[in-house]
């Protein structure tokens, strides 16, 4: 994982359409991954570079060395493999791209870790460790001889410690329409920390902090790994897509990203021990971008966890069959919503509409100007106004209800949809954004609370299971609240859909 520089500023483009996973049916039961095969890749990775002046670098024969390794296995594995070529600081760097033949050629997910060490040491947990993980998936994919419905490519990226280069280099030669092929993009890089930390990337904006979150469909990504862990007892925390790591290009340019990471440099908290185990006060990785970065410097547990991870969102993503839209809504043209429908809104301003929303900021973007698709969508105060606070919530509760699904009986219903909530300094808990489901019973499924801290309006996603309605005809009532006195409050939601699975 290089260091944390500007790249870190991306921008998120206009997402691409990805199906939702959550509920995805599989084809076959993702495999257990061998710890023990993992490692042995890694002990070739550490002969590679104690062969090789001690590092696996760009530019440095250990780098050559180390592509020709994993080109090698996957050449006999049967996967189409490429060695592609980029020149850095005067050096060539490779990145190593497989292909698994078959799948939906124009429905690709990619996985990938870059593969390169600093010039101070190995690289075994930074990153042997993801390289060596993806690889034996990849391998085990090969020998169960899986039949997905999307295509798998694998990568292995180059010069990531010197800023990204590699995956860069892939992303900026890709034409449109081969860049519009990648449904998702998975990165996994240090993943076995010897003081490891369970972290997923932040897809869906849960955490409010950094640099909001990713392309649509990185949430579902995140709650497909966020599965396997749950499913085993290791609960999880989210980690900000900040661009420290190969995944910043594929979001730059819309591709929906995920991955999982057990921390570098950055020093355990002891509720973090308390969650996790291990030492507080002590970094994740006390060698990294260092010479002891060696096979010593691994925690099997973590890396076995990881690895089935991978496994786990490879075989689930891959074999997932495309869900059917039940009804959807992108707010382009009038579909019947009812603004305070039961006649008990209180808010004096700030009601709830369908339109093209206007920007407002204070102290950072309150309402958001732009959509996730179109150019309208359902916003508390469509307009500006000559103050921030001019059209934002006031007074109390907006509602606006949708118009009547009717809900298929049978398969697993899921609803999805984009949403921001945004807040000054000023507000409280008792402020929120809310989505509720009415049909013979109503259940709030969605619920954003305020907080005494700003909060600036950023596109998240958000999906519940909707089966329990299943056969019924229902409503989706979305609720807006400053209810703690005169605090800053906007809010927006956009592309409403639910499918059955």
């Amino acid at each position: 994982m290089k260091l944390l520089t500007a790249v870190s500023a991306l921008a998120l483009a206009v997402p691409l359409a990805f199906t939702a996973l959550t509920q995805a049916a599989v084809a076959a039961a993702p495999p257990n991954i061998s710890l023990t095969n993992v490692k042995a890749h890694l002990t070739q990775l550490q002969s590679i570079a104690t062969a090789n002046g001690g590092n696996r670098a760009h530019g440095r024969p250990g780098y050559l060395a180390s592509a020709n390794y994993v080109k090698g296995q996957l050449d006999a594995a049967g996967y189409t493999t490429t060695l592609q070529s980029f020149t850095y600081n005067g050096a060539t760097g490779y990145n190593v791209i497989a292909d698994w033949p078959g799948g939906d050629p124009n429905d690709v997910l990619m996985t990938g870790a870059h593969l390169d060490s600093v010039t101070a040491g190995p690289g075994i947990n930074d990153n042997g460790s993801g390289s060596a993980s993806i690889l034996e998936v990849a391998l085990e994919v090969s020998r169960q001889s899986l039949q997905p419905t999307k295509h798998l490519r694998f990568a292995w990226w180059g010069a990531e410690e010197l800023g990204l280069r590699g995956s860069q280099f892939y992303v900026n030669n890709l034409s449109a329409t081969e860049r519009g092929r990648i449904k998702a993009y998975l990165n996994f890089d240090m993943v076995a920390s010897p003081n490891p930390g369970y972290f997923l990337y932040d897809g869906d904006n849960s955490d409010g902090t950094g640099s909001g979150p990713g392309p649509a469909g990185s949430a579902e990504l995140e709650q497909t790994l966020a599965s396997y862990f749950s499913s085993i007892g290791v609960p999880t925390r989210g980690t900000d897509f900040d661009g420290r790591s190969d995944y910043g290009p594929f979001i730059a340019v819309g591709i929906a990203a995920g991955g999982t990471f057990t921390g570098a440099e950055g020093i355990k908290s002891s509720a973090q021990a308390q969650l996790w185990g291990g030492t507080a006060g002590q970094a994740f990785d006390v060698c990294y971008h260092r010479s002891c970065d060696t096979t010593a410097n691994v925690n099997d547990t973590a890396l076995d966890r990881n690895a089935d991870a991978i496994a786990h969102a490879v075989w689930t993503i891959a074999t997932a069959v495309p869900p059917a839209t039940v009804w959807s809504d992108t707010f382009e043209t009038a579909t019947g919503w009812t603004a305070n429908a039961a006649g008990t809104d209180t808010a004096t301003t700030g009601a709830w509409e369908r339109g093209d929303p206007a920007a407002t900021t204070s102290s950072g973007a309150k309402q958001l100007g732009t959509t996730v698709s179109g150019v309208n969508d359902l916003v508390t105060g469509r307009l500006a106004g000559t103050a921030a606070g001019d059209f934002d919530v006031d007074g109390g509760l907006t509602s606006i209800q949708s118009p009547a699904v009717a809900l298929p009986s049978g398969g697993t219903l899921t609803l999805s949809f984009s949403w921001y909530l945004a807040h000054g300094s000023n507000s409280s808990s008792a402020d929120f954004l809310r989505v509720r489901v009415v049909g013979s019973s109503s259940s709030t499924v969605f619920q954003q609370l305020g907080a005494a801290s700003n909060r600036n309006g950023a596109w998240g996603t958000a999906s519940a299971n909707l089966s329990s309605f299943a056969g019924q005809s229902v409503r989706i009532v979305v609720e807006a609240a400053d209810a703690s006195g005169a605090s800053l409050v906007e809010a927006g939601v956009d592309d409403v859909k639910i499918t059955s699975q």
